[in-house]
């Protein structure tokens, strides 16, 4: 590929935010959209209505909150859990596997996205699961 055409292509990119999901904890956005791709950043188990603590009720409920801040990030960029192609769920104990995975089937039900999973050492503000995604934004036609 010629590097002067790819310096004459514009990619938009807009910082996307929802009030309704947690503030990024770092130096980094929540979510990145790219023309139409949306990065959407490591989802936590936080009520952002509540502060900014992990909500109780352990691994299911963490995925659950997790899932319904990714949803919120997702709405303001104009897509839904439709639109999502990918995403990586990290775990802190990979024995919570099926327990996440039975809260995941409840909101990415059609067509689910490819997907990774893994265990690591540890997770920020000590979450037993985190999960990030990558979606595509505009009309989804399914073959």
């Amino acid at each position: 590929m010629d590097s002067t055409a790819s310096s004459e292509r514009t990619v938009t990119r807009r910082v996307i935010v929802s009030p309704k999901s947690p503030a990024a904890i770092g130096p980094y956005s929540s979510a990145i959209l790219a023309n139409d791709t949306l990065y959407i950043s490591g989802q936590l188990g936080i009520d952002a209505s509540k502060g900014a603590d992990l909500v109780s009720g352990g691994v299911e409920k963490e995925a659950e909150q997790a899932l319904v801040n990714m949803g919120y990030i997702l709405n303001a960029a104009g897509a839904d859990y439709r639109h999502v192609v990918k995403t990586t769920v990290l775990l802190a104990d990979i024995n919570d596997f099926q327990a996440v995975n039975q809260v995941y089937a409840k909101f990415l039900t059609h067509n689910p996205p490819a997907r990774a999973a893994y265990q690591v050492a540890a997770l920020p503000k000590n979450a037993r699961v985190e999960i990030e995604a990558i979606a595509v934004v505009g009309t989804i036609k399914n073959d």
